[in-house]
């Protein structure tokens, strides 16, 4: 029977973080449990590859302070790019409480060590993006160093390097069940056949509450559909625009090829394997798009290259990371809330350190423990996108 000392259900970017993690801290023998047949097929290739550090809780800045520069010198320590393009965040407050709450976030940001960060008065922003309609911004927030990834190949980075430092990779694998015995995980039943292990990551994605099942482990992680709309190429905004926030509404759209991304939170969506993009959405999109970008109104948008991806969703829109207490070799990273990209270097980080020794100095990983649900222990991050 097959056997390894760490099992990962799930072999995208975070799964592939914790698999190069462990084997960079010396453990070799890890086996790579992905369903389909390509990596990436899941949330991870369908990302819009965001990355930055201006959240609203601690330990979120925390994760970004060691993955933004992770993903910086990702190529010189990996060998392979991380797409990283340090475009910044740009947040638009409309109102004097969207200012309040962006003045409160910077606070908290710079006593945690962010540097780069700083609070803009709305003729700043009005004289940076004269195409932005700005009679109602009052102000806003920019970070030089947030910015992109390209989430494939950063993902293939991890996982090819792993590789190379004895992690294995088994796609088109299926696991249908997790064993158990008195002390705990015994091993995984897969369609490929079955693997001894004593240490399990569920690291599903969308599908870590079925995967936690099989562990008998209940999990409050539920899908959440995100569609995002590409334009054709567009000449009238700056592609060396960031990401720009309208916080009026939650509209947001960054650079991408020749043309944008958008992207729109659609307050009516309901949590569910939706994976269809919904033509309808386009309109709702541009109509946003052209009310913050009036030169938007002229862009070209073709439906069938928009796509839809699954957010993985917690009550309190933080992850769950580290072990099930009540399933000893069981851990979890999941429901990441639409985080899981910018947060896989720190993720892997975390998972690593509580596998092979018990204990991270990364972030209180208390704070991420399953059985804060349960407790009441919320963690409330208003800085979901």
């Amino acid at each position: 029977m097959e056997a390894a000392d760490v099992v990962i259900i799930g072999g995208g970017i975070v799964g592939s973080s914790i698999a190069w993690h462990l084997t960079e801290a010396g453990c070799r023998s890890v086996l790579v449990l992905e369903r389909e047949t390509h990596q990436g097929k899941g949330s991870t290739g369908k990302s819009m590859g965001g990355v930055r550090a201006q959240f609203s809780t601690a330990v979120n800045i925390q994760m970004s302070l060691y993955s933004i520069p992770f993903y910086a010198s990702f190529e010189e320590r990996l060998g392979h790019p991380s797409g990283y393009r340090p475009q910044g965040y740009l947040f638009l407050a409309t109102s004097d409480a969207h200012l309040k709450y962006l003045r409160t976030n910077y606070e908290l940001q710079v006593k945690m060590g962010l540097k780069d960060v700083r609070l803009l008065a709305a003729e700043e922003i009005a004289a940076l993006f004269p195409q932005l309609r700005s009679d109602d911004i009052v102000g806003g927030s920019f970070c030089s160093s947030d910015g992109f990834v390209d989430p494939y190949s950063a993902m293939v980075g991890f996982m090819a390097r792993a590789a190379e430092q004895g992690a294995r990779l088994l796609r088109d694998t299926e696991v249908t069940a997790i064993q158990c015995d008195a002390r705990g995980i015994a091993g995984v039943e897969s369609s490929r056949g079955p693997v001894a292990t004593r240490i399990v990551v569920n690291a599903a994605g969308p599908w870590a509450a079925q995967v936690a099942k099989l562990a008998d482990v209940e999990l409050p992680v539920e899908p959440l559909r995100r569609m995002l709309v590409p334009t054709e190429p567009f000449a009238d905004f700056p592609h060396s625009a960031p990401m720009i926030i309208d916080m009026s509404n939650g509209f947001h759209f960054r650079p991408e090829a020749l043309g944008f991304l958008l992207a729109w939170n659609d307050p009516q969506e309901t949590p569910g394997f939706k994976t269809e993009f919904d033509p309808a959405f386009v309109e709702k999109i541009l109509t946003r798009a052209a009310n913050r970008v009036p030169c938007f109104e002229n862009v070209a948008v073709n439906p069938k290259r928009a796509w839809a991806g699954l957010y993985e969703m917690t009550p309190d829109h933080h992850p769950v990371l580290g072990p099930a207490a009540a399933v000893p070799g069981f851990f979890l990273a999941n429901g990441f809330s639409g985080h899981g990209v910018m947060h896989a270097p720190s993720t892997g980080k975390i998972l690593a350190d509580l596998i092979l020794s018990g204990k991270t100095g990364l972030v209180d990983a208390r704070l991420f423990s399953l059985e804060r649900f349960a407790q009441g222990h919320l963690l409330e991050e208003t800085a979901v996108l």
